[in-house]
């Protein structure tokens, strides 16, 4: 009877709402198509595949491709810098967007900070191609304006594109630098949502710009750090290929430093051509980042139940 009663809400509710249910339309069909039913191609991963004889017709081969990357301890190495290097884009990403929206939100709404807004997300609408290019005039041995700064100033100069030990900083410098403009907006928007009344009253009692910033802004904004904490957890897998191929390229004398599953996928395609070894990767990295981000999401339900996704 109560499945009966729960079924006829449903349908009301549906019915009720049905402009609303169909404005979702288009986003749900977008999903399905994209994301949903490509899902079948999963079955590659354990699949000697050939485009010719396609999904069902190729020889079935069990765990043969994930043998390819999971030999030798080369995939240990890549697995470590996917993941130090996401993390670092994470926590240095997060903690200087914040630091920008809280800021630029202090300043207040000027000419000065609508100027330094439209110019703090700029980089976020370069192509990381383009600024390839413009890391060639920054770090080239002889040409380059870094050693051009350094020969001026009586200091050695650096090979950069032969020291794989000064790639890790760069990257992460070069994404905050592309990124965390962007993230700040995000925050902006979520502090500027917060009653103007708790700011005002804890003025009243005396506390000063940092404490209401300590005591109010920071707390909070939890629940949207979480949450974007959580979102970008399952992205810590991939390997930020258009970046690192971008800067890096197929410099060999940097993989030491720079190589994440991304990149050593994108080459095994280009010289082995089979698609089997590169979606039993693609199927590695998205499960245990689905896992990553169930098991963050159940820790952040225990310890708050509103900063939780799901």
């Amino acid at each position: 009877m109560s499945r009966i009663t729960n079924k006829h809400r449903g349908i009301r509710e549906i019915v009720h709402n049905r402009s609303l249910y169909l404005l979702a339309v288009p986003a749900v069909l977008f999903s399905v198509v994209f994301s949903y039913l490509p899902m079948a191609g999963v079955a590659i991963a354990f699949q000697d595949f050939n485009p010719l004889a396609g999904l069902f017709g190729s020889e079935w081969v069990g765990l043969d491709n994930f043998r390819f990357f999971f030999r030798g301890s080369d995939w240990l190495i890549i697995t470590f810098h996917t993941v130090f290097f996401n993390l670092m884009f994470i926590l240095t990403g997060t903690a200087l967007a914040l630091a920008l929206a809280v800021m630029l939100t202090e300043l207040g709404r000027n000419a000065v900070v609508r100027t330094v807004q439209s110019v703090m997300i700029l980089p976020n609408f370069i192509s990381w191609p383009i600024i390839g290019l413009f890391s060639v005039t920054f770090f080239t041995a002889d040409t380059g304006a870094i050693n051009q700064f350094l020969h001026a100033a009586g200091l050695a100069p650096i090979d950069f594109y032969t020291e794989p030990g000064v790639w890790p900083p760069i990257l992460v410098l070069v994404n905050l630098w592309k990124t965390a403009g962007f993230g700040a907006i995000v925050y902006m928007a979520a502090i500027v949502g917060i009653d103007r009344e708790l700011y005002e009253a804890a003025r009243i009692d005396g506390a000063t710009r940092f404490q209401c910033i300590f005591r109010i802004t920071l707390p909070l904004l939890k629940s949207t750090i979480v949450m974007l904490f959580l979102l970008s957890l399952g992205n810590i897998f991939g390997g930020n290929l258009e970046m690192i191929y971008s800067l890096v390229g197929d410099n060999s004398f940097l993989f030491g430093s720079t190589d994440t599953i991304d990149t050593y996928v994108f080459r095994a395609l280009r010289t082995s051509g089979s698609l089997g070894m590169t979606q039993a990767i693609a199927l590695y990295q998205s499960v245990v980042g689905f896992l990553l981000v169930v098991t963050a999401n159940k820790i952040a339900a225990k310890l708050d139940r509103e900063s939780a996704l799901f």
